[in-house]
């Protein structure tokens, strides 16, 4: 959306080592960290493509710094909650920091923290992840438990062609998709060390409300890009149906 560079994060999920199902919750929420985390910098670099501001260093001590600074942190609670659970700690101090891709170049060929194994559905931008970019290695490798994932349709790819004044507010969205997917995840997850509910729960309480989330964002995107062209394209709410790996 509109020539943005976007971050490209080393691979988290796929470097971790087998995770004790113990921590299974614990690790896939701290996942879901990083994707929050990879959408809130992307989107920040959205703005600055639109309205850039400061120096030739301002990216790295504005964006990249503190980016490399929370993941660390996070990396070590995942390190922690492995051992807590009888696991060997991991060293996962090297997947901390962060580059650039280049404007318009999606968010890292291979796939970034975040990811459903969804083989591209929201983004077309990472490798094998959901909205793009941030999503993009499956459940960890393999490596968390038996839980689901939600496997969303592309949303990025089908966006279309978005002005460069729109660009700003339909990445924001897309983040949005990132988030309310890694948090589907995370629940999902959840559901895999504690069950509960009955056989209709996952759909009432995961994947009803996601879809109800992405309606919302399908049309914000369509009303973000009207307010520039004078036109609102239809939202593409066939995108906002959701199901299960």
């Amino acid at each position: 959306a509109g020539g943005a560079q976007t971050v490209n994060c080393p691979d988290v999920r796929g470097q971790l080592p087998a995770v004790p199902a113990g921590a299974t919750a614990g690790v896939q929420q701290e996942l879901a960290n990083l994707d929050r985390e990879i959408a809130a910098a992307n989107a920040r670099l959205a703005q600055l493509a639109v309205k850039p501001e400061g120096g030739p260093n301002f990216v790295n001590n504005a964006i990249l710094g503190p980016l490399r600074s929370k993941r660390i942190a996070v990396l070590d609670r995942i390190a922690i909650n492995i051992a807590r659970a009888g696991g060997q700690r991991p060293d996962l101090s090297g997947l901390a920091t962060c580059g650039l891709n280049a404007a318009g170049a999606g968010n890292a060929a291979g796939g970034n923290n975040a990811g459903n194994g969804n083989t591209g559905n929201n983004g077309g931008n990472a490798g094998a992840g959901n909205n793009g970019g941030n999503a993009g290695n499956g459940n960890t490798g393999g490596n968390v438990g038996v839980a689901q994932t939600v496997n969303c349709p592309n949303v990025r790819n089908q966006v279309g062609a978005v002005p460069a004044a729109a660009a700003g507010q339909v990445q924001g969205e897309l983040n949005q998709l990132d988030q309310q997917i890694a948090e589907a995840n995370a629940r999902l997850a959840q559901l895999a060390v504690r069950p509960e509910g009955g056989p209709n729960f996952v759909n009432n309480a995961i994947l009803g409300p996601l879809k109800d989330k992405r309606v919302a964002v399908l049309n914000r995107i369509a009303t973000d890009i009207g307010r520039v062209t004078g036109q609102r394209p239809d939202p593409r709410l066939d995108l906002a149906t959701c199901g299960l790996n």
